[in-house]
């Protein structure tokens, strides 16, 4: 089954795997696939390395999403009738953005933004990907500029991160620490006006810092948004797992990646979210027709060059090697992710870094089964 068959119907999609197996690359040829079939697509990256730009043949990508002009793909074998817009998760502007948004007015957006308590947070807070990516999915899921919305994630421990922010973000909120903040009383209301007042009067002294007016301040504005958080929350959770979002596990054959990618389809069973497939990279196929050339088969084709002649019997031997082992990879992920058809796209020649590359992986993601078998055995050793 092909990408665009597994994708039907879907207006999410989220690809997750380990760092460094291609799911940016993966991410931005779906995006792409989707665009060639004449859809308004926004692809969001929130790897650092620009990977996505330079795939894309731009040489950088900002916090909204930006459109890749179709003449970029003339040229290179793919009409492009949609639309495709890209962008590059910027979490601290994305941090500030939702505290503008949610603010009940100019002042207390003002209050916020210069305090300098937030200004501490929102650069730690910020530092979670997961929490500020999930924050953008909503709101370009909500703006309704785009037919379908293809998000690469961090790497797959931290993907576990990315499902369980909803839930993190509320418990903050909810939590007996910011409520003992927000509203003291008892003993906590006598500690805070006498311990911690006699603490931050010293600080003041010496530093010149009016910290407990920072937090009282900072609390007291932070009051005022905190409905809209959870209300975000609330509707990031049910996003995730709405029937219009769709999880695909990008993974490479070796063995870590394997490792990872079982382990995340796991939490997508505990976590109730939809799993839409598996896509496994940079595989070696292994030919139907394993016999195995002796010197002097290959030595005749060579004009009578023998010492060539091993060296390319001694390399097509490790080329088979990596692709037993592929192949016991890719069967193993069938039956622990429960895919019993995925898909496979081969090791390519070279590093995808353009729009050559792209279109390349695209042609493997959205080909039929036929077509996608034809390519895997020319690609065969």
């Amino acid at each position: 089954m092909s990408v665009a068959e597994r994708l039907e119907g879907r207006r999410v999609v989220i690809c997750a795997g380990s760092g460094g197996v291609g799911k940016t690359t993966t991410s931005a040829a779906i995006a792409l696939g989707l665009a060639a079939q004449g859809l308004r697509v926004a692809v969001v990256t929130i790897d650092p390395a620009k990977r996505l730009a330079n795939a894309l043949g731009l040489d950088e990508l900002g916090n909204e999403p930006a459109l890749v002009e179709p003449s970029r793909f003339a040229g290179h074998g793919l009409e492009v009738p949609g639309e495709l817009w890209a962008m590059m998760l910027d979490a601290k502007r994305t941090f500030d953005e939702l505290i503008e948004r949610l603010s009940p007015d100019q002042a207390a957006r003002d209050e916020i933004l210069g305090n300098r308590i937030y200004q501490e947070l929102s650069s730690a807070v910020a530092g979670s990907q997961e929490f500020t990516a999930i924050a953008k999915l909503h709101e370009l899921w909500t703006s309704d500029r785009f037919d379908a919305i293809v998000l690469d994630t961090p790497p797959s421990r931290n993907a576990l991160d990315f499902l369980d922010a909803p839930d993190r973000l509320t418990g903050f909120f909810e939590g007996r620490a910011l409520r003992l903040f927000l509203a003291p009383s008892g003993f906590a209301a006598k500690v805070m006006g006498r311990g911690t007042s006699v603490v931050f009067s010293v600080f003041k002294r010496v530093t010149g810092v009016d910290l407990l007016q920072d937090l009282s301040v900072f609390f007291k504005a932070l009051s005022g948004v905190i409905d809209g958080f959870r209300e975000r929350a609330a509707g990031v959770k049910a996003l995730l797992a709405d029937p219009a979002t769709t999880f695909l596990i990008v993974t490479s054959p070796e063995r870590e990646p394997v490792e990872e990618a079982i382990f995340f389809r796991g939490r997508l069973r505990e976590a109730g979210m939809p799993f839409g497939g598996l896509v496994v990279n940079r595989v070696h196929p292994l030919a139907g027709d394993d016999d195995e050339p002796s010197v002097d088969e290959v030595a005749a084709q060579l004009g009578g060059d023998e010492a060539l002649a091993g060296k390319v019997v001694k390399t097509l031997e490790e080329f088979r090697v990596l692709a037993r082992r592929d192949e016991a990879a890719v069967e193993r992920l069938k039956h622990e992710v429960g895919d019993e058809d995925p898909v496979l796209v081969p090791h390519l020649d070279g590093d995808v870094h353009d729009v050559d590359g792209l279109v390349a992986v695209h042609r493997y993601l959205f080909a039929s089964d036929d077509e996608r078998d034809g390519l895997l055995a020319d690609a065969a050793f």
